[in-house]
């Protein structure tokens, strides 16, 4: 795969070369979460929901600690019907689609609030990512993003970040406009291993949260957890490593970890 990132933080010295392993661990690939994994996305997304509800006209406000309760539940449009739920307990009396379409529509504002956010610089990626791109792209290794936000979302980080040319580092994508069933389902990382035909012993899953551990475990993966404020307090039971961020981590040291969990197991594909 050719090389396009432009980085802009700086390389550990130490050796970057990562030696081939002769045991069945050997890293391939590196499969990432997006939301509050490649980037500190939430408090954007928080101040985007707020927007889109007084533009929808509803006397909703998400604190800080409703939101960190509401992550618990995967999907934007999944969360405003959990919340809906809790404050108007006579919902179903709104019609089934009207209330889907209530609920798109809001979802619709918050996604351009959102993307505007993005595209004013207010989202980056977090520490150690572009590092560990630029290194495995240089190893050879795949990257792919699997999650469950829209691509539109994803789009709009990637852009900003990696420019315009970004789609062209990752060799697959697997979002919300693919799979149907929200993490903690494995789907996503059952998608996303049927895609890139490697297993899930000779790769590594990204994520922020237990419901992406989960997902990611469930599928076989050997999963690295960087936490942020959201779900610092999540129970990462399980994890290959929790790190703060990526930023004192290499590929040699990743490659070790994975290898050293000789118990790992590679799950059948997705039918």
């Amino acid at each position: 795969m050719s090389f396009y990132l432009t980085i802009s933080e700086p390389e550990p010295p130490s050796s970057m070369s990562i030696p081939m392993s002769s045991t069945a661990a050997r890293l391939q690939a590196l499969i990432f979460d997006v939301d509050g994994t490649l980037a500190d996305t939430e408090d954007v997304h928080l101040a985007a929901f707020n927007h889109a509800f007084a533009m929808a006209g509803l006397d909703w406000t998400w604190d800080e600690k409703r939101y960190t309760t509401l992550l618990q539940i995967s999907g934007g449009k999944e969360r405003i019907l959990h919340y809906w739920k809790q404050v108007n307990p006579d919902i179903k009396s709104i019609d089934g689609q009207g209330l889907q379409d209530k609920i798109a529509h809001i979802h619709d504002l918050k996604t351009a609030a959102y993307e505007n956010a993005v595209s004013s610089g207010s989202v980056s990626l977090r520490p150690g990512i572009l590092k560990v791109m630029d290194q495995a792209l240089k190893a050879g290794m795949q990257l792919a993003i699997a999650c469950t936000t829209s691509p539109v979302n994803i789009a709009g980080l990637l852009r900003h970040a990696l420019g315009s040319d970004w789609r062209l580092n990752f060799s697959a994508i697997v979002d919300a406009s693919i799979i149907s069933l929200k993490k903690p389902h494995p789907l996503v990382y059952l998608k996303m291993l049927d895609t890139l035909q490697v297993p899930a012993c000779n790769c590594l899953a990204f994520e922020d949260s237990s419901n992406g551990l989960h997902s990611a475990r469930a599928a076989g993966l050997a999963t690295i957890i960087t936490p942020n404020r959201f779900t610092a307090q999540h129970d990462f039971t399980g994890a290959l490593r929790v790190v703060p961020d990526l930023s004192q981590v290499t590929l040699l040291q990743m490659q070790q970890w994975l290898e050293q969990r000789a118990s790992i197991s590679c799950r059948p594909k997705l039918q």
